[in-house]
């Protein structure tokens, strides 16, 4: 038991942000409900994910984790979007990479999500701010702001959706 307790864990750690809980779109709560700030106000949504970074960039990666002892990348988008966006997104990267329009690399702006893939089934998000920058959560570094031309980030560039 306790070997295939320490293999479904194994697992687990492998395959970090790509995870696939369920999630129901036509969920929402009070707190989607009561928005702070307009995704189409891109000075706005600049201003809020600045302040995210500030609040959060000591935070450690946590697979799975959704707080200040630690969070995962898609846990970071998910509550951006509902804490500061009043938007209610699916909890996985999977899902988050389904959710609202495809938009072109060259046309991102902020509060856009970008999506990588980081390994054969392993996928990465963060949220688009401006000139390249975006907010996400590093599994060695936690809570950062890289950009879209470091060569790391280049290469492994997948998708990104608007809302």
């Amino acid at each position: 038991m306790y070997r295939i307790l320490s293999a479904i864990v194994g697992v687990m750690l492998l395959i970090s942000c790509s995870s696939t809980p369920r999630y129901d779109s036509a969920t929402a709560t009070q707190e989607s409900v009561n928005s702070r700030a307009e995704l189409q106000n891109i000075n706005q949504v600049i201003q809020v994910l600045n302040q995210q970074h500030t609040d959060w960039r000591h935070v450690k990666y946590r697979m799975g984790g959704l707080s200040k002892s630690g969070i995962d990348c898609s846990g970071l988008v998910y509550k951006t979007y509902r804490t500061k966006f009043g938007i209610d997104l699916p909890r996985s990267t999977e899902y988050q990479s389904q959710a609202g329009q495809a938009v072109k690399k060259a046309q991102l702006k902020a509060g856009d999500m970008v999506f990588f893939k980081t390994g054969i089934t392993r996928r990465h998000v963060g949220i688009y701010m401006e000139e390249g920058d975006f907010l996400h959560v590093s599994s060695s570094r936690g809570v950062k702001i890289s950009n879209l031309e470091n060569p790391y980030w280049r290469s492994r560039y997948w998708t990104s959706r608007r809302l």
